[in-house]
């Protein structure tokens, strides 16, 4: 098993910037890909972004390209998402995820482990 702990999230003002982070633990070995999705209220959770632990290859949702950027740190299994330029409609619940084929895909169903969620709130 894989256990992913989120941090980072809070309350900032629209065109404020923060950074989340996830902590891997467990049998990390057995990630391919890492990424994050978000959900706000009575909506469905959204792919976000997502990073192949290995190489560099990355994906983003067309909404926050050019203000989101996702890395990784592999020496500490962490994954971060840098979101600058942040917008009311940024707000949301936001999950850190994992799984262990190498496609860096943008479906839910596709992934295999997910954190808890951090909040992060977009005041205009």
């Amino acid at each position: 098993q894989v256990q992913l702990v989120e941090s980072g999230g809070g309350l900032v003002q629209a065109g404020g910037s923060l950074r989340l982070s996830c902590a891997a633990s467990g049998r990390t070995f057995s990630i391919y890909v890492m990424g994050w999705f978000r959900q706000a209220p009575g909506k469905e959770r959204e792919f976000v972004a997502a990073i192949r632990w290995s190489g560099s290859i990355t994906n983003y949702v067309d909404s926050v390209k050019g203000r989101f950027t996702i890395s990784r740190d592999n020496a500490k299994n962490t994954v971060y998402l840098q979101m600058n330029s942040l917008k009311p409609e940024d707000t949301a619940v936001y999950y850190c995820t994992a799984k262990r084929s190498f496609i860096v895909s943008m479906k839910v169903n596709d992934y295999d482990y997910w954190g808890q969620g951090t909040q992060v709130t977009v005041s205009s």
